[in-house]
């Protein structure tokens, strides 16, 4: 018999799986970050730092005023906890995961498939022995080690990027190479994978392609709590077809459960170990790329939040702004934020503030009390509210009152 979920159970479900719906604890403890990756799986990297870098946003709206020194050096000290690859997009993961995830990478956005073969094939050789004899180099640095870009390349290969970044590029995504860490500037150290990934050569191993979906999917799943094949896809970008396949060998051995959600046309799956929560205590600000957010539809679907992201969009077109953060309150998403750091001017920027039409009536006084809390957390020492949006006036007054 096919269990059925109120919409409301759907969504307490994800709240409680993503780690959002007990709220912050008063103090994070040691391991909390990590033991938040393990929720999550992943954090998603994006190279925007209008406010702070994406994967640190997660991170905050779980855990409050964390130390954002514990990621850095998770991902760059060994033994490394935290390791980049493609996930959702570029991404720190587990690096359990890594090997499951290189089993089914079929990426090529942005590699340098279109180099003559004896470029590409000379370039990687060179690479390899500059960073095999070496230490840890990021592009520019690769590309001086190797005498300049003497490399066939016309100088407008896609986002101007140099032969060798492309390569550089090819060979992290087959797992080759690894970052080793990122610089002050934001950029990728690469160096050989055996060298920086805590199982060695051993990581290097091949995964069977199916069972990498169907441990892949799983863990998607457990992310989620609740989700279609669709969402638990998207999550780790599988193929859906094999995510149909897998989640179908999940229900069989009893790790899913298939359920209905009141409203959606479409079957969905339940994690044997999810908890729905009785409610959710959440208030975060959510990042552009919490993990959350990440199937729009489902967003949608679960929140009656319908969620674009603005930032390629021509400012006279943009309704809500550039990096705008949902704001989440208990088991709602009751407003949307346009945030920017001034970080000379040690102040963080509500561009525009707009609530959402069933915002409850505390919404203003809950997210001035988060922005203060953010501002704190980013070293800023004010919050200045713009007037703009359906919520600016209110939440500005609000503000003044923290």
């Amino acid at each position: 018999m096919t269990t059925t979920l109120t919409l409301r159970q759907a969504r307490l479900a994800a709240l409680g799986a993503q780690g959002l719906a007990r709220g912050r604890p008063a103090k994070p403890a040691a391991g909390s970050v990590e033991r938040t990756l393990q929720r999550l799986q992943l954090l998603q990297i994006d190279s925007v730092n209008v406010l702070a870098r994406s994967h640190y946003l997660p991170l905050f709206s779980r855990l409050g005023r964390y130390d954002t020194a514990v990621p850095d050096r998770l991902s760059s000290q060994a033994p490394r906890r935290m390791t980049e690859y493609w996930a959702h997009e570029a991404s720190y993961i587990r690096p359990e995961l890594f090997a499951d995830l290189r089993a089914v990478q079929r990426r090529v956005w942005m590699t340098a498939h279109s180099l003559p073969a004896e470029v590409r094939d000379r370039l990687s050789h060179d690479i390899m022995a500059v960073l095999d004899g070496g230490p840890p180099l990021t592009a520019r640095e690769t590309a001086r080690r190797l005498g300049g870009e003497k490399t066939g390349d016309s100088g407008n290969w896609g986002w101007n990027w140099s032969a060798s970044k492309r390569v550089l590029e090819d060979l992290f995504a087959a797992g080759t190479l690894s970052s080793a860490g990122r610089t002050q500037q934001f950029e990728r150290l690469y160096a050989p994978t055996a060298r920086v990934h805590p199982a060695g050569e051993a990581a290097l191993e091949a995964s069977d392609p199916r069972e990498a979906v169907l441990r892949l999917t799983e863990l998607a799943a457990r992310a989620h709590g609740v989700g279609s094949v669709r969402c638990l896809a998207d999550y780790f970008r599988l193929p859906q077809r094999e995510t149909a396949t897998a989640v179908a060998d999940l229900v069989r051995s009893g790790t899913l459960r298939r359920v209905d959600v009141a409203g959606w046309n479409t079957p969905a799956y339940l994690h044997t170990d999810a908890v729905i929560p009785r409610r959710s205590a959440a208030r975060a600000l959510l990042s552009p790329f919490d993990s959350l957010v990440f199937e729009r539809n489902r967003l949608e679907a679960l929140f009656g939040f319908r969620y674009r992201l603005e930032i390629y969009t021509p400012p006279p077109k943009r309704r809500y702004g550039y990096y705008v953060l949902p704001f989440l309150l208990g088991e709602q998403i009751a407003a949307r934020v346009d945030l920017k750091a001034d970080r000379s001017g040690r102040a963080l920027l509500v561009q525009a503030a707009h609530r959402e039409p069933e915002a409850p009536a505390g919404t203003a006084v809950e997210l001035a009390a988060e922005l203060r809390m953010m501002a704190d957390w980013l070293g800023l020492e004010d919050v200045i509210v713009k007037p703009l949006g359906n919520l600016a006036e209110e939440l500005k007054l609000a503000v003044c009152r923290e």
